[in-house]
């Protein structure tokens, strides 16, 4: 089985896309068949979403595959850690062009500092930098070339 993540092709052996280990290939493989469509968006998503294992294995606490609505109140679930919460944020970011998970909040300290969670320096200094860079290439290819 293969599948087109921006023209380039996940097959065995093919190294067009960097995966951080071979259960993110598989995840993304899966997930992007449970898609309601194949997009940028969506690929994005879910390459983001594939790095980490925790938002592997909560990812329908996530993003709900059948309305296409990402779950933001996932963030405050007590499985997260502070590399799956920058994964999530990422993921959302590059899927909704923004910052979901502040809409929900009432305070507008807590907005802000919520806000401020999203920015490239939050996001990109961890070990997931390499990736989260695959994933902004997935999502603006022609931004990218």
């Amino acid at each position: 089985m293969s599948y087109s993540i921006c023209n380039a092709v996940i097959d065995e052996g093919k190294d067009d896309i960097l995966f951080r280990d071979e259960e993110h290939e598989l995840f993304c493989l899966q997930a992007m068949e449970k898609c309601r469509w194949i997009d940028g968006c969506h690929e994005a998503l879910v390459y983001c979403l594939g790095i980490d294992q925790n938002t592997r294995n909560h990812v329908d606490r996530i993003y709900d595959f059948e309305t296409g609505e990402v779950k933001p109140d996932c963030l405050r679930e007590a499985w997260q850690t502070i590399r799956s919460m920058r994964v999530v944020r990422m993921a959302f970011n590059l899927y909704c062009d923004g910052t979901p998970s502040v809409d929900n909040l009432s305070n507008e300290e807590d907005k802000l500092r919520e806000c401020c969670e999203y920015t490239v320096s939050d996001l990109f200094c961890c070990g997931y930098a390499r990736y989260f860079w695959e994933a902004v290439k997935i999502r603006y290819p022609e931004y990218c070339a």
